[in-house]
């Protein structure tokens, strides 16, 4: 689980609930472990870009996307994944070919919760919206999981799976267990 900054322990929470090892990955030392699978969480995505770079961590991390290393992101993840992002230039892990829109949703005020279905899962799943973005469009080969009042709100891509909503935040780890479900 990348953990520069963000809701990374919550992901491991998760992971842990699933019977699930996991590490931080703070450093390049870190990242050199050996590993099955990568967990971007939500928080700030410029500061996790910046942080990326500056560690060292950047290229390794898209190059092992590119070879096949399964990888889940949330919120700021997603925004790390996403190939373009409206009105910005790339200085991200920019591996899924989506167009996302950052803080889609608003400021912190127009954060919100609801329950939606989602591609795969039976029943409903909780999505916490908080400054979220959305994906605005997706190239082909891209698969939507999911929308919410017409956004595409969840995507997979070959390897990886993104959202724009903090599942880890509520007490449901089907999402966490489709991602384990790929590594296999």
């Amino acid at each position: 689980v990348l953990a520069l900054q963000g809701a990374f322990a919550e992901h491991r929470q998760k992971l842990e609930q699933l019977g699930v090892e996991s590490f931080e990955i703070r450093q390049l030392k870190d990242w050199d472990q050996p590993k099955d699978g990568l967990i971007i969480p939500g928080g700030e995505s410029t500061t996790q870009a910046k942080l990326l770079n500056e560690l060292g961590l950047m290229q390794p991390v898209k190059d092992a996307i590119v070879a096949g290393l399964p990888v889940y992101g949330t919120c700021a993840g997603l925004i790390l994944l996403a190939k373009n992002i409206e009105g910005e230039p790339s200085h991200r892990i920019a591996t899924m070919d989506i167009t996302a829109l950052r803080n889609a949703y608003g400021r912190q005020l127009g954060s919100f919760y609801i329950e939606a279905p989602m591609k795969g899962i039976e029943g409903n799943i909780p999505m916490t919206f908080i400054r979220a973005p959305y994906i605005e469009s997706v190239k082909p080969g891209v698969e939507i999981l999911a929308e919410v009042d017409g956004h595409i709100v969840a995507v997979k891509y070959q390897n990886q799976i993104a959202l724009a909503f903090h599942q880890e935040l509520s007490d449901d780890t089907r999402i966490h267990q489709m991602f384990l479900d790929m590594i296999k």
